[in-house]
């Protein structure tokens, strides 16, 4: 079975883009902005979230992160600093050598490859330093612009559950996509 290790906090660099810890003071209410969008949140499918639920998931992410279970970064502009989203493994499984992927984004990095570039460190750090086998997504099936990003990172979809999932007064689908180690380049 794997043992995680996320101290000292792996910050990832990448052309554009540095992913770093979450600072559950300064970064909370930019979280808590970008997570009440509506544009962000069309393939989202759990209810909108109150500033005070925003400021415990930051805290229980800082405690899933201290206690080696789930990992997540914010993504900001290289250059300006500027707030780009959030990428992060979680479900992780290290019994499976196996972890699920979650990202967002604001819409201004929407179809400029940020997705794509940020998706991309964050693997080569599960396959290398995690040493993940590997990695799955779960997408809403109407999520074309996840679909893609996710097929520019190598993945393949494996599965699509009908109606498997309960929000907001109806039942959706998921599909579901994963990438091994063995496939990424």
């Amino acid at each position: 079975m794997l043992t995680f290790n996320f101290s000292p906090f792996p910050a990832l660099h990448s052309e554009r883009l540095l992913l770093r810890r979450p600072d559950p003071v300064a970064d909370l209410q930019t979280l808590f902005e970008h997570r009440i969008r509506d544009d962000v949140r069309r393939y989202i499918d759990r209810p909108k979230q109150s500033l005070e639920e925003v400021e415990k998931m930051l805290q229980d992410v800082i405690k899933g992160i201290e206690k080696n279970e789930n990992i997540m970064w914010i993504i900001s502009e290289k250059e300006s600093s500027k707030f780009v989203g959030t990428i992060g493994y979680w479900r992780n499984q290290p019994e499976n050598h196996r972890a699920e992927i979650g990202y967002s984004l604001e819409p201004d990095f929407w179809n400029k490859g940020i997705g794509t570039e940020a998706i991309r460190a964050v693997l080569k750090y599960g396959f290398e330093e995690m040493k993940l086998h590997s990695v799955m997504a779960n997408i809403n099936p109407l999520n074309a612009a996840s679909r893609r990003v996710l097929e520019k990172n190598g993945f393949v979809q494996e599965a699509h559950f009908r109606e498997n999932y309960y929000h907001d007064g109806r039942f959706l689908d998921s599909d579901i996509y994963c990438i091994l180690c063995s496939d990424f380049k």
